[in-house]
């Protein structure tokens, strides 16, 4: 009689917490992984896997997705958790909003968010759940049933928004927000949008830990002010433009103000987004230091780890906050190594050619923001983390189990019994240059095209199936709905 459903045998395993990366084999029962031990006898099992000595890594959360962004939502939950798997990522947190782009309408949630529901169901090929933006004041009222009855327990503020759309200047606010006249998204709003999180905390408290609040850290009207002066001197372009029109002391500013509003409104569950600069970086680590009851989580992209304003393959590398210098990529790394970023994210975005570019395709302002990269999240952070000397503990602990903790996802991050059988393997001395031609994503383009990416991963299993192997997806799409906080 067989003990288990499946054996991965002969891997390397890594987990959070610990420096030890144990040949072992996993033994997977239903949906959960059940031991990790070495010498399994395979003849326990149904189906065995041979994991040729790679290293495992816990699925990766990846915590800044956008599905239905610039496509559909249902044709972006298909083919985009499709890159997901080639990726390693097993779990996908994607945001949404009311306005422009996503679904184009404004309204409740309660309207709008099961239309969301709807369209991602049975379409995808990993886990997902939803982050929220209020974008108007009703949105702050119903907080409480997000979270009760749609395990919403994350939300966002776009701080840019205030003057800047994701098509570039507009100065029609509720036009591109869709949300009501007389009222405005500020930092007003973002205070109150504080305030009414704190107090779902509060009516919560066992879910407490798990609800928080994300924020896109640029100044609108830094931004408005440089774009101008940019354009007026004539003397930049492309991705190099674009960096200098949102200038790194835009995010540095934002991130202070965000902070001191956190402050101030008693609000201590604070996630600051793809801090892409030395100077986000620096006002980041200077305002946990200023305010130590508030618990800050600092996330930087793969894009901006692996990519710089010279080395990106065009305006297809195009995103908010940019791409920036070389010295800036320097930074994020330094800051990485000294255990001060929390997680690592794709912010994947697809964008097509059509829509990206603009009718000059060399005009970066004319081009839309975002890019997608979820499938080069992992092994781009085991090849290049290995060579600046970050170890493997660190990477599932910035792919994995840091954003699982935050985001109310107890049985996602670990390979240990018990947890969700979401499990990566990665073969960590195996190269390739990107392709956008081998991406199971349908964008057309990669600012990556070109780079050498230091890793492969060979196999992605989604709570015990396989769902990416031998360099192809497998199967019919199983992924679920995440009502958060998920039960242990």
């Amino acid at each position: 009689m067989t003990a288990y459903d499946l054996l991965i045998k002969d891997v390397r395993v890594v987990r959070p917490g610990t420096d030890e990366v144990p040949g072992a084999d996993i033994a997977i029962t239903g949906e959960k992984i059940v031991a990790v031990a070495p010498d399994i006898g395979a003849d326990q099992a149904r189906e065995v896997v041979d994991g040729a000595g790679h290293l495992a890594f816990p699925g990766v959360v990846d915590a800044h997705q956008h599905w239905g962004i610039y496509n559909p939502l249902a044709e972006d939950t298909a083919t985009e958790s499709r890159a997901c798997a080639q990726g390693g990522v097993t779990t996908s947190l994607t945001y949404i909003r009311t306005g422009q782009y996503y679904l184009n309408r404004g309204g409740s949630y309660a309207e709008v968010f099961p239309e969301v529901l709807a369209g991602a169901a049975g379409k995808s090929y990993v886990d997902y759940a939803f982050h929220l933006a209020p974008m108007q004041s009703s949105h702050i009222d119903e907080i409480p049933d997000l979270i009760s009855e749609h395990g919403v327990t994350s939300f966002k503020i776009f701080m840019f928004y205030g003057g800047h759309g994701l098509h570039g200047r507009s100065n029609r606010q509720n036009e591109f927000l869709m949300i009501p006249e007389g009222e405005r998204y500020d930092l007003a709003h973002f205070e109150f949008v504080m305030r009414g999180i704190q107090r779902a905390r509060e009516r919560f408290p066992e879910l407490s830990d798990a609800i928080s609040l994300s924020l896109h850290c640029e100044t609108a009207e830094i931004m408005t002010a440089y774009t101008e002066l940019v354009e007026r001197d004539g003397k930049l372009s492309g991705l190099e433009a674009y960096s200098a029109s949102r200038p790194p002391h835009s995010e540095g500013l934002a991130v202070t103000i965000a902070s001191y509003l956190a402050h101030e409104t008693g609000l201590p569950t604070i996630n600051l987004l793809h801090l892409s600069s030395a100077k986000a970086m620096e006002a980041a680590v200077l305002m946990a230091r200023a305010f130590p009851h508030v618990d800050f989580r600092r996330e930087v992209t793969i894009g901006h780890l692996l990519a710089d304003v010279s080395t990106a393959d065009g305006i297809g590398g195009k995103v908010n906050p940019p791409l920036r210098p070389r010295e800036d990529v320097e930074a994020l790394w330094r800051h990485l190594l000294d255990g001060q970023v929390d997680w690592v994210v794709s912010d994947h975005a697809c964008c097509k050619e059509a829509t990206k570019f603009g009718a000059d395709r060399e005009d970066v302002f004319e081009a839309k923001s975002g890019f997608g990269g979820t499938e080069y999240l992992l092994p781009g952070l085991v090849g290049e983390g290995r060579a600046r000397g970050l170890s493997m503990r660190r990477v599932a602990e910035l792919t994995a189990w840091n954003p699982a903790r935050r985001f109310g996802l107890p049985t996602k991050g670990d390979i240990a019994p018990g947890y969700d059988a979401d499990i990566a393997l990665i073969d960590p001395d195996r190269s390739w240059v990107v392709d956008p031609a081998d991406s199971e994503s349908t964008q057309e383009y990669s600012p990556f095209r070109g780079l050498e990416i230091g890793s492969t991963v060979t196999a992605t299993f989604l709570r015990g199936q396989p769902v990416y192997r031998d360099g192809k997806v497998h199967g019919l799409p199983t992924g679920r709905y995440l009502h958060r906080p998920t039960a242990r």
